[in-house]
This record gives structure tokens, C-alpha cells and sequence, in this order.
């Protein structure tokens, strides 16, 4: 494994995830569309901040779920399905060249999604509180929760079908949007469902960005919450990926 190999194949996954018109409405499109309509048309419970306020740390964590949960790990199950993660394993790159670069993707790829989703923050009136420090700590947030996301995807792409995948990954991807803070305030929830969002890795990363766009406190406890969500996701993947359908 060098790492020119790492590079190619990390070209290889972003090119894939940006030819998929699957991949782009989850990745872009469903963050940013909800971003933009719900600070547009506030009918939304954000408590007591402005729409707008309220759902750029959420969509930023939104989007981490959209890319390292939902887009990859669904990638990954095709590829798995297909045969072709069985070849990369036997070839010169190797099962961690593989993986490097698949999380190398999902780096590029969240990036893409953080600049995108902050700048139509800023558009529609949105300062951060922090400040420029707060949002370039921002992009490590995102970047953090995208990989520890992506753990938890390849832990389910790596064990059940490619069908399956699709349908596991949207229906957690779904149900955190609504409980995990992104666009409803946990307030507005039954407390077992706030306990639940909060205790999720979305919820996690939702609180994270919005105490580091916001200048509040709470940040490194939010931060290892997202921290332990990814050993999770890493460990079981370590001991579970199958490499072949």
C-alpha cells in the first residue's frame, strides 16, 4: 500500500459518490433544501433561537449522517455486493488502503457539504456566534462526525445486504432528522424521545457544532459522545466486515 494508491482510490470513491444522483439528493440536496425551507418558511419548534440560527448546526450534522452514514456505507454495500471489495482486498492496496480511502472520501465529501451548507447560512443572514473561529472549528466538527459516522455505516454495509443497507441507513437517517436536533427542538419532544436524540450520534454531533458555532460550553463533552459513537461503529466493523456478500 503507498500512499499515491491511497490517493487514487480516495479519487475513485469521491468521483463515485458525485455520479450518483442517489448520493447527491442525500448528500446535498436533502441538507441543503432543508436548510433553506425551513429558515424560509418557519414553521419549525426552534425554541427560543431563529430558524436559521437553530439549523445550520443541525444540517452541518445532518449532512455528517448524510455522507458518513447513509451515502458510504450504502457505496460500500453495492461494491461489497458486486464483488469488487473482494478484489480491492487481494490487490497491492489492501483491506487498510481500502478503508483509508474510503474514509478519505468522506473527508473530501464533507467538506464539500460544510462550505456549501455554511454559505447558505451566511446568505440567508445567519453569523455565527463564535465567530470565524467557530466555524472553522466547525469544519473539524463536521469532519469528526463524518468519520464517526462513517464507522457506524461500514459496521452495517459490511454485515447485511446492499438492500438492506438502503433501508436500515434511511430509516435511522430519517428518524434521527426528527429527534436527533437537526430541525425540531428537543424541547417540543416526548422526553424519552429527547433523551433518545440526544444520546445519538446525529444528536451528538448536532449538539458539538452548535456549541462551537454558538461560543457556548458543552463542546468536549459533545465531542467525546461523537468520539465513542465512531470507536463503537470501528470496533464492531473491525470484528464483524465481511468482505464478501
Amino acid at each position: 500500500m503507498t500512499v499515491r494508491a491511497v490517493l487514487a482510490q480516495a479519487r475513485l470513491e469521491t468521483r463515485l459518490l458525485l455520479r450518483s444522483s442517489e448520493s447527491l439528493l442525500v448528500t446535498l440536496g436533502v441538507p441543503l433544501g432543508v436548510l433553506a425551507f425551513f429558515a424560509a418558511v418557519p414553521v419549525l419548534p426552534t425554541g427560543d433561537a431563529e430558524p436559521v440560527a437553530f439549523l445550520v448546526p443541525g444540517v452541518l450534522a445532518l449532512s455528517a449522517a448524510a455522507t458518513g452514514l447513509v451515502a458510504s456505507a450504502i457505496q460500500t454495500a453495492y461494491e461489497r455486493k458486486a464483488g469488487s471489495l473482494r478484489m480491492l482486498a487481494a490487490a497491492p492496496l489492501g483491506r487498510g488502503g481500502f478503508v483509508a480511502a474510503k474514509l478519505a472520501s468522506v473527508v473530501a465529501m464533507l467538506l464539500v457539504q460544510a462550505v456549501l451548507v455554511l454559505g447558505l447560512g451566511l446568505a440567508l443572514g445567519w453569523r455565527p456566534a463564535g465567530g470565524v473561529a467557530g466555524a472553522v472549528a466547525a469544519l473539524g466538527g463536521v469532519v469528526l462526525a463524518g468519520l464517526a459516522l462513517a464507522g457506524l455505516g461500514l459496521a452495517i454495509a459490511g454485515r447485511i445486504s446492499a438492500e438492506a443497507t438502503t433501508a436500515v441507513t434511511n430509516a435511522v437517517f430519517l428518524a434521527l432528522l426528527l429527534v436527533g436536533g437537526v430541525a425540531v427542538d428537543p424541547g417540543v419532544l416526548p422526553p424519552a424521545l429527547a433523551a433518545l436524540g440526544a444520546v445519538s450520534p446525529v444528536g451528538a454531533a448536532a449538539a458539538l457544532l452548535r456549541a462551537l458555532l454558538d461560543g457556548t460550553g458543552g463542546a468536549a463533552a459533545a465531542a467525546l459522545a461523537v468520539v465513542v459513537w465512531g470507536a463503537v461503529g470501528a470496533a464492531v466493523a473491525g470484528r464483524t466486515f465481511r468482505w464478501e456478500a
